[in-house]
C-alpha cells in the first residue's frame, strides 16, 4: 500500500515539475528564393505560456548547414525568447531543415523548420522581371 502511495505521489510532483509550455509565433520559416550568399539568419520567436521558468537544455539540427543557437538564460513565464538558426547559403538548390529543441516544458522535444531556395546571384531578380513582364 504505501508503495501505491509513493507511486501515486512521484506522478503527481513530476506532472507539477513539467508544468512548463511554449508557443512558437511561426514553427516553420519560409526563406522563400534568395540568391546565394545572402544573410542566412532567421529568428523563431516563442512564448513561455507556462507557470514555471522554461529552460531549453538543448537545440540541435538535422545538418551540420544549420547552425541553432539557444537562448542562455530560463525564459520566465510570459515572457518571449528566441532560437536564432543560421543556414549556410553558399548551397545551392532547395532545402528543408528541421531544428529540435530539448527542454524542461510539458513536451520536452519539439520540432522547428526552415525551407527555401538559394539560387545563383542575379537568377532572382531575373525571375521577378520575367515574371511581371508576363503579367
Amino acid at each position: 500500500m504505501k508503495t501505491v502511495y509513493l507511486v501515486i505521489i512521484g506522478l503527481l510532483c513530476s506532472v507539477g515539475i513539467s508544468a512548463q509550455e511554449f508557443k512558437f509565433e511561426k514553427e516553420m520559416i519560409d526563406y522563400g528564393k534568395i540568391e546565394q550568399n545572402t544573410n542566412g539568419e532567421r529568428t523563431f520567436v516563442f512564448t513561455n505560456i507556462g507557470k514555471e521558468p522554461l529552460i531549453i537544455k538543448t537545440v540541435t539540427s538535422s545538418c551540420g548547414c544549420t547552425v541553432p543557437k539557444k537562448p542562455e538564460k530560463p525564459i520566465m513565464p510570459g515572457e518571449k525568447g528566441e532560437i536564432k538558426v543560421s543556414y549556410d547559403t553558399k548551397r545551392l538548390g532547395g532545402f528543408y531543415k528541421q531544428i529540435t529543441i530539448f527542454s524542461n516544458a510539458k513536451n520536452p522535444r519539439k520540432v522547428i523548420k526552415i525551407r527555401g531556395y538559394i539560387n545563383k546571384p542575379g537568377q532572382v531578380n531575373l525571375e521577378k522581371k520575367k515574371t511581371l513582364l508576363n503579367n
